[in-house]
């Protein structure tokens, strides 16, 4: 410590005159806003702040392992990259971040020069005092360590916390099913008869019963839903065997499965009761009110709805019940892959049931028919905020196919007029069953999809990017299967098509500015926006299709593929994670927008105004912005754009 009459450093003593001020600063911005008042203290009196010049080098490769933490208090700090004379922007670093955290974490020199883009103040701390704060302090030692994804991490916490205070939370629905076994379950052999059965239910108060082969493994179900529905039919037969009178072969869910998977698998087959197995064995039973008695969430009620409804009018209720459901997940932890697959899979099963009214108010089609999705219903990315990207498929023998799509295309036209009064809105595109481009005989269908790669014209890229991701919502899911394998293996072996697609992907760039963190729009409808799905989501999804495409894989939803990449090799580990996450959390924002517009009576749209955003989403959204740009900078490597 100096004596009393030395002089202080002048950026200590600025640290020390501008401390309420820096404080302030520090807590509005993670990690610093967690950290407890003793920790901040210390930061306070330790650090320095430091000014640096437009063009001053802050750190670089060859100043060996990194000595100094840094946090941009005022200015632009950019990451460059020299290469044989060449000079790269590779990032930049705004207000409240802090660097470079992977290089200290690893005690090396950071791969990048640092560089001042304006005039900049930053506070500096060193090595040491960084190295203090991560093995004493756990909310920085989990920032420091996470990188991006301790910020993800800290915006989910954050959202989740502003959900939920508006709906109130009891359970993440990230946790196992599992844990929500109270009792254990109730089970009888396949001779049992139903006397007794119905005696085992009345004595444990239950009302469903596992039937168990000798090794505890589940063959049926027995509930008394089941009762009811044989009774009407049958009449009491009670020295039946129950084995008669059971659902042979359960749906069952693992132990260790997340509270939100098991619910979406009672919705999507429509059941009351799951079995939930370890390890093979029976392990219990969760019912609809058990998943459900700690929150307002009713999935399974939700999609009950659908399948009954009666009349397309009555399902206006369920779509709005979806809408709420959207609330209520985000409240509790669930992740936009989670969300946006729920959606999807609801508006499947709204697809299905307005499918089945048009049948019955218009007649069934001549033909078995195939409804196909395109996009970002096919890949399960789908928000509220969606048009219809459908078609229909057929089998027609040869000189067959005109006319029978003659007599599809008004049928097909009034499911599609069904479900635009629903939500799901008329495709400005006519990328819809009921156009007649879209309403093709199987082969009609192959020899459009090889001819956009056989002859890839503009128009012809455009197309592929619309169809290329395709599910089939009911119908011949093995054909479309079989199809889209042989969609990957026309493309792999055109590398034309993929070269010219790559560039096609690459046509719209990430927003991001230079004098500004974003580049926003000046005029027209929405100014100073940007379309988080154009902008940021639509790159991302297109990127990684083209390399889906390039290396045979087979996933099609944006997460998957780039996990797939990963583990085929074709993508560093670190990048795929930096990637998904970046393509969660712009999901979970514009799934967020979406519920604040619609709680406030706004119509829905995917433009924001970063500057109504808070520090850390709009810092979170700059970074996936820079990993989206990355990500595109490794498709045009691969390219040789």
């Amino acid at each position: 410590m100096p004596p009393p009459d030395t002089p202080p450093h002048p950026e200590a003593a600025a640290m020390h005159e501008h401390g309420d001020s820096l404080r302030r600063f520090l807590r509005e911005h993670p990690p610093f806003d967690r950290l407890p008042d003793a920790e901040l203290n210390f930061l306070l009196r330790q650090g320095r702040l430091v000014y640096y010049p437009a063009g001053s080098t802050l750190l670089s490769p060859e100043g060996g392992p990194v000595q100094q933490f840094f946090v941009v208090q005022q200015g632009r700090v950019q990451g460059l990259r020299r290469d044989q004379g060449l000079t790269q922007t590779r990032f930049e670093i705004g207000v409240g971040e802090c660097f470079p955290l992977a290089a200290l974490v690893g005690e090396r020199a950071t791969r990048t020069e640092h560089v001042a883009a304006e005039d900049c103040f930053c506070l500096v701390w060193t090595r040491d005092d960084f190295a203090r704060l991560v093995q004493e302090s756990e909310p920085f030692r989990e920032f420091a360590l996470g990188g991006v994804s301790g910020l993800l991490a800290e915006v989910n916490r954050q959202m989740q916390q502003r959900v939920a205070g508006q709906l109130g939370s009891d359970f993440s629905m990230a946790q196992p099913v599992g844990s929500l076994l109270s009792r254990q379950p109730v089970h009888v052999v396949p001779e049992t008869v139903m006397a007794e059965v119905m005696q085992r239910l009345d004595h444990e108060q239950v009302s469903s019963i596992v039937i168990v082969d000798a090794g505890q493994r589940p063959l049926g179900i027995f509930t008394l839903r089941d009762l009811r529905r044989r009774l009407a039919r049958e009449g009491w037969q009670p020295q039946r065997p129950v084995a008669e009178w059971m659902t042979p072969a359960p749906v069952s869910v693992a132990h260790d499965m997340p509270v939100f998977q098991a619910a979406l698998v009672m919705a999507e087959h429509g059941i009351t009761h799951v079995v939930v197995c370890q390890h093979g064995r029976l392990a219990g039973v969760l019912s609809e009110r058990d998943l459900f008695q700690l929150q307002r969430l009713n999935l399974v009620t939700l999609a009950r709805g659908i399948r009954q409804a009666g009349s397309v009018a009555a399902l206006q209720s369920s779509r709005a019940a979806l809408a709420q459901l959207v609330d209520q997940l985000l409240a509790r932890g669930a992740s936009a892959t989670q969300i946006t697959q729920l959606v999807a899979r609801l508006s499947d099963q709204l697809v299905q049931r307005v499918m089945t009214l048009v049948s019955q108010a218009h007649g069934e089609p001549p033909v078995p028919v195939t409804w196909l999705c395109f996009g970002s219903e096919a890949r399960e990315e789908q928000t509220l905020h969606t048009d219809q990207d459908n078609g229909l498929w057929f089998v027609a023998a040869p000189g067959q196919a005109e006319a029978l799509r003659e007599r599809l295309l008004p049928w097909a036209t009034a499911v599609n007029e069904a479900l635009d009064t629903l939500g799901l809105s008329w495709c400005a595109g006519g990328i819809m069953a009921g156009q007649p481009a879209c309403c093709l005989s199987a082969a009609e269908w192959r020899q459009r999809f090889f001819d956009l790669i056989r002859n890839p014209t503009p128009t012809a890229l455009l197309d592929a990017v619309i169809f290329f991701d395709l599910r089939a919502v009911q119908g011949d899911g093995d054909a479309i299967e079989r199809l889209r394998e042989d969609l990957l293996d026309w493309a792999g072996g055109s590398d034309l098509f993929l070269r010219l697609l790559s560039e096609q992907a690459l046509r719209r760039r990430p927003p991001l500015g230079r004098l500004r963190d974003f580049r926003l729009s000046k005029g027209g409808e929405h100014p100073h926006t940007l379309d988080i799905k154009l902008d940021g989501l639509a790159p991302l999804v297109d990127a990684a299709r083209v390399l889906a495409l390039r290396y045979g894989i087979r996933a099609v939803s944006t997460q998957a593929r780039l996990q797939q990449l990963a583990d085929a090799g074709a993508l560093r580990d670190v990048d795929a994670e930096a990637w998904i996450e970046s393509f969660q959390h712009l999901q979970l924002l514009r799934l967020q927008h979406h519920q604040e517009q619609r709680r406030a009576g706004e119509p829905l749209s995917n433009r924001i105004d970063p500057d109504r955003l808070n520090p850390l989403d709009r810092r979170i959204l700059r970074e996936c912005l820079r990993q989206v740009e990355r990500l595109q900078q490794d498709v045009a490597l691969r390219a040789g754009l």
